[in-house]
């Protein structure tokens, strides 16, 4: 490394820790690799080391230079590294760009050109965005991510990120993935580390616990010190906090409503004198309405509802089903009892506009006060101005908010 390199790339930790604390330990925690520019072609993470092209680092500001910093730093810190499942690797990709930018943006960092950003995307996780990304998504990411790759290959972003200046990882005038070039087979030798090998199994997961405390103590910190921002609040909060899938969460509302008691009143005397528990039991009336709005499709309607049928047996439910967009489906309601297997009618009227209103209505008009309402929808309408008594869950596809209620991300 140059002397004016490291000295600016020490200059922008250094700024980080004093003006950004929570950025700035986080930062530190990735050690500084320069890397062989023929394969990276900007900055690069795999959840150990922080990467970077040296020239690419030369034409930042330093305020750039920290906005790559932290841009690193926290894809570690969200473990995006452990979180991408069965998801399509390019299309993670680009989502994770998607929710660490407006993160460091909100924060007053200065991002160099072509990092991603898109407003609709504020406040949401990877997992929220990822659906939006399109399969066909042309989008170049400002860094490249290391930590897992697809054996086949067919996952894979047409660019490998760094705005398309680098070279394909199995480009043979490229490089030959995790091994640096040797200087005695090319007439250039190389100018820093070779690609590193993905994550193992193992090391995935001791990283993920590493970086989950990493993430913890660094935000103590900037909270002690009073620069830990609102934004980086929320973000630390939700992320430390249990996380629950949707069916999960919805299974324990539905749960909590079960009307089950035991008895422990003295039986008569021709019974004996011992006390023993009997169970009283009684049915739960819960209310459904689906959103016909357009914004959720029939297999995502299909699936909610497998999920009510795989918990309401458990509890007794009683399920009514209504279906919603501006007005209520002309068809409804559907009464399923207990032993019943809830079924969406073969055709549902709707596509139209939103209102939430109708349902709420109904409820009063009929002098209905279910146990439980749950609301399938993406939460984008017109709402009633007061809640009801009685509890309302709302299962939310997408990032809108909901006025009152209980709400439940579906991802």
């Amino acid at each position: 490394m140059s002397q004016d390199l490291e000295t600016k790339l020490s200059a922008a930790r250094t700024k980080l820790i004093l003006d950004k604390p929570f950025l700035g330990a986080l930062v530190m925690r990735l050690p500084m690799v320069e890397g062989d520019p023929a394969w990276c072609a900007t900055t690069a993470t795999d959840a150990r080391k922080f990467y970077y092209n040296a020239e690419y680092i030369r034409d930042l500001s330093l305020d750039q230079t920290q906005f790559v910093l932290a841009h690193e730093a926290l894809h570690c810190a969200l473990s995006h590294f452990a979180r991408r499942q069965h998801r399509v690797k390019f299309r993670w990709d680009i989502a994770c760009d998607y929710a660490v930018n407006p993160l460091l943006l909100k924060d007053g960092l200065t991002p160099p050109l072509g990092a991603l950003h898109l407003e609709e995307y504020e406040d949401m996780t990877a997992e929220e965005i990822y659906p939006f990304i399109k399969e066909n998504d042309d989008s170049e990411l400002l860094d490249q991510h290391l930590y897992d790759s697809d054996a086949k290959g067919e996952n894979e972003s047409p660019s490998q990120g760094g705005q398309g200046k680098g070279k394909p990882q199995n480009d043979p005038e490229g490089g030959q993935g995790d091994k640096p070039t040797e200087q005695g087979n090319s007439e250039e030798p190389s100018q820093g580390a070779g690609q590193p090998p993905p994550l193992a199994a193992d090391e995935r997961e001791r990283l993920e616990v590493q970086w989950r405390q990493r993430l913890a103590g660094a935000a103590q910190s900037a909270l002690q010190a009073g620069k830990l921002s609102a934004a980086m609040a929320r973000m630390v909060d939700h992320l430390l906090q249990p996380q629950l899938p949707w069916r999960a969460l919805l299974a324990r509302y539905m749960t909590s409503t079960a009307r089950d008691d035991y008895n422990y009143s003295r039986p008569s005397r021709r019974e004996g004198e011992a006390i023993f528990p009997s169970l009283r039991s009684a049915e739960v009336d819960v209310v459904v309405v689906l959103d016909t709005s357009g914004s959720v499709n029939r297999p995502e309607l299909d699936e909610f509802l497998s999920e009510v049928n795989a918990i309401k047996g458990q509890v007794r439910a009683r399920v009514t089903l209504h279906a919603c967009d501006a007005a209520l489906d002309a068809d409804g309601p559907w009464q399923y009892q207990p032993w019943e297997e809830c079924r969406l009618p073969e055709e549902l009227h709707g596509g139209g506009g939103t209102d939430f209103n109708p349902p709420f209505e109904w409820m009063e008009r009929e002098g209905r006060r279910p146990d439980l309402l749950v609301y399938f929808t993406d939460a984008i309408g017109e709402f009633p101005e007061q809640p009801p008594a009685y509890p309302v869950l709302w299962l939310v596809k997408g990032k809108a908010k909901v006025p009152w209620g209980e709400r439940i991300q579906l991802n």
